[in-house]
């Protein structure tokens, strides 16, 4: 098989933010198969920090859920953290229809229970780095939560974004014990509002941060350097995070942003 020069961005962390930076990283790989990202320069003894995922699990029709949607707004501009709120229809019975709920989303907030050993899910739920739940985006327990996970200290793979802005490389590392998978997390970044008509919030302008519109699977992870399509058709307001994530125990083990053009 020939093999093709294909042109890498380094990722580099900026306010939770991971953006492609003006050093250019030239690697060559067989077409469509793999890639291999380089590791960043590290202190020896120390890991590279990575970004803390926070995902919000919230409903428009929710009437705890507003407080939890401010919390998750007020830490998304956190340097090192990666905020993302789900839209779920639990409450749409109620008489109002979430504006912003997939089904999707309800079935990635169901995957987390069993992990989690939690006996039921629930509304608003924050799940920090897939380790951790924070029920209703308690401030303390939030706040607590993002620290200890900041601290962790792990050697995750590397994710680098092609300059074309089509495919991302992850790099080679340790696969937990199931397997593990790249999962593509497409967010409209900022805060969004909604006025709601009907139900428990009827009245009420609710207001969301970073809402997801879209999330799939690229592909299993095998610890070995690959290339991923990122999703096509893209809207130019529309940012990618991309979550290296455990198939089994749900852990995140480390995630990389791509902003919008």
């Amino acid at each position: 098989m020939s093999s093709v020069t294909v042109v890498m961005v380094r990722a580099m962390r900026t306010r939770g933010w991971i953006i492609p930076a003006a050093a250019m990283l030239a690697v060559s790989v067989a077409a469509g198969s793999s890639a291999q990202p380089s590791s960043p320069a590290t202190p020896r003894g120390e890991a590279p920090a990575e970004p803390v995922v926070v995902e919000l699990f919230t409903a428009q029709g929710c009437a705890g859920c507003p407080e939890a949607n401010t919390r998750i707004e007020a830490l998304a501009d956190t340097p090192g953290v990666i905020a993302l709120t789900y839209a779920v229809d639990y409450w749409d019975y109620l008489g109002w229809a979430d504006t912003f709920a997939r089904p999707e989303f309800a079935q990635r907030q169901r995957a987390y229970r069993r992990p989690l050993k939690l006996r039921a899910v629930g509304t608003p739920q924050v799940v920090i780095d897939g380790r951790r739940q924070v029920p209703g985006a308690r401030e303390e327990a939030l706040k607590a939560a993002v620290e200890e996970e900041a601290a962790r200290r792990v050697f995750p793979p590397e994710i680098e974004f092609r300059e074309t802005g089509d495919q991302v490389g992850v790099g080679s590392g340790r696969v937990p014990a199931g397997g593990a998978e790249v999962v593509a997390v497409v967010y409209r970044p900022g805060a969004q509002t909604v006025e709601i008509e009907r139900g428990d919030n009827r009245g009420q302008t609710v207001r969301q941060v970073n809402v997801v519109r879209s999330v799939r699977s690229l592909g299993a992870w095998t610890g070995r350097p690959a290339l991923y399509d990122l999703p096509a058709g893209l809207d130019a307001d529309e940012a990618v995070a991309i979550l290296v994530q455990a198939r089994t125990d749900r852990r995140i083990l480390t995630a990389a942003v791509l902003p919008p053009r």
